[in-house]
């Protein structure tokens, strides 16, 4: 089913099935998901907070597995404790977006896990993705400004192009991660594990100049 242009105020869909739903330029104000099933579900270009709200839409321990947001305004959104495996996010507004505790990825075994997230091209600012674990994901081209990551775990995700405040550095684990193209100001290596870490060669003499090295170009030494 299809829902096109519709408001929903302080709608209560907790524990309903909504699976396989599309809801295309919608406004949710103050709407409540929590615990809902909203598995395979599409939000295109839809708004879940009026402007000048502090508190967005509850997703809090929702069934999110593999459903897509294209072009939503999430900022403030609650995804706590919910079930993000393979949960997609293009070009989302989620700043102030609560994660805490969120799950992105399937436990096969005690030991064996794959994460699973296509994140791109998004406003992450101010979020709140501690204990994260987003490992092998997709997370290019996302603005990730006082983002708060303690403990979360990155290591070879995408993070191509990212905008990165010089704060977060030091915060999550990276190792193996593609920074090709991304603002890493502030990342110093002596302090952060880089290892198998992707850049181009322009971004060399950004990570050098933390060590107190000054790279000139092409060959001038006078």
């Amino acid at each position: 089913m299809k829902t096109h242009n519709q408001t929903f105020h302080q709608e209560n869909f907790s524990h309903q099935d909504l699976s396989e739903l599309e809801f295309k330029d919608c406004t949710f104000i103050r709407c409540d998901f929590t615990r809902a099933n909203l598995r395979d579900m599409t939000f295109k270009r839809c708004k879940f907070i009026e402007q000048g709200d502090i508190e967005g839409c509850h997703f809090t321990a929702a069934n999110l597995r593999d459903a897509s947001f294209q072009q939503c305004l999430l900022a403030m959104a609650n995804f706590s404790f919910a079930n993000c495996y393979g949960i997609e996010m293009r070009e989302c507004d989620l700043k102030g977006a609560n994660f805490s505790r969120a799950n992105f990825a399937n436990q096969v075994s005690h030991r064996m896990f794959f994460c699973s997230a296509f994140i791109t091209g998004s406003n992450l600012s101010y979020a709140n993705l501690a204990q994260a674990c987003l490992e092998k994901c997709e997370l290019f081209e996302n603005r990730w400004i006082e983002t708060h990551f303690l403990g979360a775990s990155l290591k070879e995700a995408d993070l191509s192009g990212g905008v990165f405040s010089s704060d977060v550095w030091g915060q999550f684990s990276v190792q193996g991660a593609n920074l090709c193209h991304a603002e890493i100001d502030g990342l110093d290596p002596r302090k952060v594990d880089l290892s198998g870490v992707k850049i181009v060669d322009w971004q060399q003499s950004q990570l050098l100049e933390s060590l107190g090295l000054i790279v000139f170009p092409h060959a001038r030494y006078r």
